[in-house]
């Protein structure tokens, strides 16, 4: 799609997805490939000591694909990605599969952070840097909120193990990925409007 024909048609309301060519193949296709970039994006991998839960890309990849998707689409490759793990898909993070993993509440966290920032980009929380940090913050949030609390009934720890487990040391990394998402969505978007 050219530059011309993108700006025409970009209007508020809408998310990168939108200034695609509108039709249910467009629609398959961006949900799948948001499901194959969650699943590729877990495979960055990096063991946390003392914590069974990894410090991945699937959180970055299941937030810009909220964003970008927008709810609707967001939601549904979030869905596909979770089911489908579940089925066998060895693709949640190191190569695994299946919801008996005490991190499986992160995904369904994400699925719903998913839904959050994407309707929150069809506002246009994804055109500017700070309403950018302010979506991404709150849909780290989300999946926390699933996450944690998940993490301490299915490892059987107390609510503060499961926040030093599960919480403080994946802050810093989680900022990092928001500050990546922060400002490659307003650059998209500004890129397109030139």
């Amino acid at each position: 799609m050219s530059t011309a024909a993108a700006t025409a048609t970009a209007r508020p309301g809408q998310v990168l997805a939108d200034l695609l060519p509108a039709s249910r193949v467009r629609d398959i296709a961006l949900v799948l490939g948001g499901a194959a970039l969650t699943g590729l994006a877990a495979q960055l991998s990096v063991p946390v000591p003392g914590s069974p839960v990894p410090v991945t890309g699937q959180t970055f990849a299941a937030l810009l694909v909220g964003t970008a998707l927008g709810a609707g689409r967001g939601v549904f490759a979030l869905a596909l990605y979770a089911l489908a793990g579940i089925a066998g898909v060895p693709w949640f993070a190191d190569g695994t599969s299946g919801s008996a993993a005490p991190s499986f509440g992160y995904i369904l966290g994400m699925l719903l952070a998913s839904t959050v920032v994407g309707a929150l980009a069809r506002r246009g929380a994804d055109r500017s840097v700070l309403r950018m940090a302010g979506t991404m913050l709150l849909g780290e949030a989300i999946i926390y909120a699933v996450g944690v609390p998940y993490l301490a009934l299915a490892a059987d720890l107390s609510a503060s193990a499961a926040i030093a487990a599960g919480l403080t040391p994946f802050l810093i990394g989680d900022a990092l990925k928001a500050a990546l998402a922060m400002g490659a969505l307003p650059a998209a978007w500004k890129l397109i409007k030139r």
